[in-house]
């Protein structure tokens, strides 16, 4: 198939790579951006990048809470000058009420606040994301940006601790809460790149599986929140931190935008 020029130049933002590299990709692809990706990362010239980075939009993430639960919402909209605007903020609260209330369910997308909001702002709004979390200890953060949110629910500890673990987890986006937690398709995933890598770099077969086994504990641990070093002390880790406390993590929410 034909690749465009914009695909080339999607991929190249999203990588890094030379355009020559990106259209050889796509079209060994077959136009496929995902697969492009991973071919790219399996000759050892792009880094793993999320599908979601190819696309950029502006909105902002809100977070409402009341007694025991919180509920957020990740709303999307085409211009950062509207994001930042009163009204937008006044769509975003209201559907957080609702949400809390329990009016709406996370996975209603067509809600009356979205047209409303489209004809009063002129410009296209959306829900991206919405998440509702019940707990004994609940935390929450916002980046100054308001571009990510947390929300998180432990056993036990105190309302410091939550807040420092939601703050965490906005600055390192862990996908897990646990190494354990990581699926092993993910795993499967990674190691068929790394294989590719490593064939590239000319290593012996014998150490290979040595040099795999290094490499999914270490991508385990990186995407699970309890190893991770808390970042406002990289002395001890997250797990290190919660037993401290004697408190767990039952649950978290990051949104992103």
């Amino acid at each position: 198939m034909a690749i465009t020029i914009d695909q080339i130049k999607e991929l190249r933002q999203s990588t890094g790579v030379s355009m020559t590299a990106c259209k050889k990709a796509l079209e060994e692809a077959e136009g496929d951006f995902d697969k492009a990706v991973d071919i790219l990362r399996k000759k050892g010239e792009a880094k793993a990048e999320a599908r979601s980075a190819k696309a950029t939009v502006n909105g902002i993430v809100f977070i409402k809470s009341e007694g025991n639960k919180s509920a957020m919402v990740e709303l999307q909209c085409e211009t950062d000058f509207v994001a930042m605007s009163d009204d937008f903020m006044d769509i975003a609260e209201k559907i957080a009420d609702k949400l809390l209330n329990g009016e709406i369910k996370p996975d209603e997308k067509e809600l009356p606040e979205i047209k409303e909001g489209i004809l009063k702002l002129g410009e296209n709004v959306k829900v991206g994301n919405m998440a509702v979390l019940e707990g004994e200890n609940l935390g929450k953060y916002i980046h100054s940006n308001k571009r990510i949110g947390v929300i998180v629910s432990l056993e036990a500890g105190d309302p410091e601790l939550a807040r420092d673990i939601a703050m965490h987890i906005a600055a390192t986006a862990p996908e897990f809460i646990s190494p354990e937690d990581v699926s092993k398709e993910m795993v499967d995933k990674e190691k068929e790149i790394w294989k590719e890598q490593l064939k590239e770099e000319g290593k012996p077969e014998e150490i290979v599986d040595k040099i795999l086994m290094g490499k999914e504990k270490k991508f385990r641990e990186e995407s699970a929140l309890i190893s991770q070093p808390f970042v406002k002390d990289p002395e001890k880790t997250v797990e290190e931190l919660l037993k401290d406390a004697d408190a767990v993590v039952k649950k978290f929410e990051r949104f992103a935008i």
